[in-house]
């Protein structure tokens, strides 16, 4: 996180805040302001940060990609990177008022750690997620494990055994680590994926309850047990408040804290948070419609949420290769709502060029596919109340054969 920080100063990426600043609120309206990496140096008696990758090019200094290749780069990755242990971490009870938890929006439930990545084991199987934390006092936080998800699919297979599933919270790592953590990937490689985006290697630190964490600001030991609270409400990745749920409660049994610790926020529906929920999807977009024509770029849209509106850049091979795509996309990530194809000259990235695309070869008769009773996001407020959505694709792409009748106008 430190060196991290250090690099994005070295391109006037940092803008530092002096002055207190308290945890509710304040904060969160510095970070609507602007995307860039904010630090403070006194919230709460602490240091912190927030939109620490709230810009692809701050994502692009972090992963050490140029920007541009970012989406070609990931989907080449094999989650083969090496995890080197190092040692175990010396602990000192819990005590979450050491650390400066925000309050985000007037209607949350509470204070929310948002940038926790929980690292969890249960017999030969480990798993890393960022999950939203609601901390409840000193030592306890209700943590929203989404069903279906790795964290959930090992805690039930822990209650079932009558155990309790052993975590560690850890806050402000190395935001490639953040990156890796954030992807879907095969089972248990989320370290072996960070350490190749670090250059290969990765170290790590044994907790006394046996869970390996990386180097960190912040680290929380614990167990989730039999103990469930509601939590929320709170807002999430649209900007509206989720729904309120009955969940497992984490209690913490030992922490650690760097000297002078950096704590890490991500604001709630910021831009960071759009990051972070789209673009490790765009890899897997991509691969998934290398499989059924020649693609050149996918972006996951800041407008959508950064998480349910794709653009993908394709050059199409034969008739009917957009529509293939649009498939192809859904099937990869099962919570996009919204997928617009369009050719490769066409800047996925420019949202003037795609509704230029839109506007001048889309036929609503002939490209634009809609999909209904599919399964969406539990994000989505417009889903139906058992859970599906409508899904639509628009083949914004030009006829093979008739590019000249779609030719525009240039100098060059």
């Amino acid at each position: 996180m430190r060196e991290f920080i250090d690099r994005m100063r070295e391109c006037d990426g940092v803008i530092d805040i002096d002055d207190p600043v308290d945890v509710v609120y304040e904060p969160c309206r510095y970070a609507h302001k602007t995307d860039k990496l904010l630090f403070f140096h006194r919230i709460a008696g602490a240091r912190g940060v927030m939109n620490v990758t709230a810009t692809r090019d701050a994502l692009s200094v972090a992963l050490d990609i140029p920007r541009d290749e970012m989406v070609q780069s990931l989907a080449r990755m094999e989650y083969r990177g090496s995890v080197v242990r190092e040692g175990t971490i010396p602990m000192q009870p819990a005590d979450l008022s050491r650390i400066p938890v925000m309050k985000h929006y007037p209607l949350d439930a509470g204070k929310y750690i948002t940038a926790g990545i929980v690292f969890s084991r249960f017999g030969e199987t480990e798993n890393a997620s960022i999950h939203r934390l609601q901390v409840l006092d000193s030592q306890r936080v209700a943590a929203r494990l989404v069903e279906g998800r790795h964290t959930s699919t090992l805690y039930r297979a822990a209650r079932e055994q009558g155990e309790r599933l052993p975590v560690a919270v850890v806050i402000g790592v190395n935001p490639a680590v953040t990156f890796a953590c954030c992807t879907r990937v095969p089972k248990g490689k989320e370290l072996p994926y960070a350490a190749e985006l670090l250059g290969g290697e990765i170290r790590v630190w044994q907790c006394s309850n046996g869970v390996r964490v990386p180097g960190a600001e912040i680290v929380l030991e614990g167990y989730i047990g039999e103990e469930t609270i509601e939590e929320g409400p709170f807002v999430d990745i649209t900007g509206t408040y989720d729904l309120v749920r009955v969940q497992p409660v984490i209690e913490f049994t030992g922490m650690h804290l760097a000297k002078d610790f950096i704590y890490h926020g991500i604001l709630p529906a910021g831009n960071e948070h759009r990051i972070l929920m789209g673009a490790p999807y765009e890899p897997s977009i991509y691969r998934a419609v290398a499989g059924v024509t020649e693609v050149k770029n996918v972006v996951l849209t800041t407008g959508g949420c950064g998480y349910f509106h794709a653009v993908i850049q394709v050059r199409k091979q034969t008739q009917g290769d957009a529509k293939n795509a649009i498939m192809a996309a859904f099937a990869a990530h099962t919570s996009l709502k919204h997928v617009v194809v369009v050719d490769d000259d066409i800047d996925p990235t420019c949202l003037e060029d795609v509704e230029f695309a839109i506007a001048t070869r889309v036929r609503g008769d002939r490209d634009i596919v809609v999909i209904t009773g599919a399964r969406g996001s539990s994000l989505d407020p417009s889903q139906a109340e058992d859970g599906t959505n409508v899904k639509v694709g628009v083949d914004a792409t030009m006829p093979l054969g008739c590019e000249a009748e779609f030719r525009r106008a240039s100098w060059e």
